[in-house]
């Protein structure tokens, strides 16, 4: 398994590195690694560009993540009647690799010198594929809390934590548990200048755009 594993995971970082916010501003004419809060996420590219284009990111970076958990399945249907084929759970183990490896990506793309966003979109997307009932339940709670907060990056740290304890409550697979809490530890990471920004009470709230940049 280690061989499928590792090109499981090389192929999703390749997926995810594509950084598919940097070239749509950059179709724009914008550096979006030089305007707002320099992320290339969704969010930035939202308030930077407006929603249609934030849109369109939001959705092409769920793409990769959903894709990099598809392809091993998609390998599966042409080598099953092969001696070598795996069973339905040694994919699902592949499917788990090659969307921490899309994640990893888009966190750390190749193609922008290592620089990229939170993995938040990238991570929903291939969760979609992987536990789309506790995909469900996070984007419910995502919703939430961004309504009553109006905080995208509290939203989305609540609602990466809730998955790996909807894993549990519905007795998914040990790995699929593991796998969310190692996701959700991540993107908490990911968002470490923002919990310096909520606590500092300077973290922007939908629709507010950033007068100074306070890193400029």
């Amino acid at each position: 398994m280690l061989t499928p594993l590792l090109l499981s995971a090389a192929a999703g970082y390749l997926l995810g590195s594509l950084p598919f916010g940097y070239l749509v501003a950059r179709a724009k004419g914008v550096n979006i690694f030089e305007v707002g809060s320099r992320n290339p996420g969704a969010t930035n590219v939202r308030r930077v560009l407006g929603a249609g284009l934030g849109n369109v990111v939001l959705a092409l970076d769920a793409a990769k993540g959903a894709a990099a958990a598809l392809a091993p399945w998609g390998y599966r249907l042409v080598a099953r009647e092969s001696a070598v084929a795996l069973s339905a759970a040694e994919y699902g183990y592949l499917a788990i690799a090659g969307l921490a490896g899309a994640m990893i990506g888009h966190s750390f793309s190749c193609f922008t010198r290592f620089k990229g966003g939170k993995g938040v979109a990238t991570g929903a997307g291939g969760f979609l594929v992987l536990f789309p009932v506790g995909t469900v339940i996070a984007a419910a709670i995502w919703a939430a809390t961004a309504t009553l907060t109006r905080f995208v990056s509290l939203a989305s740290m609540i609602a990466a934590v809730s998955l790996p304890i909807s894993a549990f409550l519905l007795e998914r697979s040990p790995v699929l548990v593991s796998m969310s809490a190692l996701v959700a530890v991540f993107v908490i990471v990911r968002h470490r200048t923002n919990i310096s920004r909520l606590m500092a009470g300077t973290e922007l709230k939908i629709g507010q755009r950033r007068a100074v940049d306070p890193e400029s």
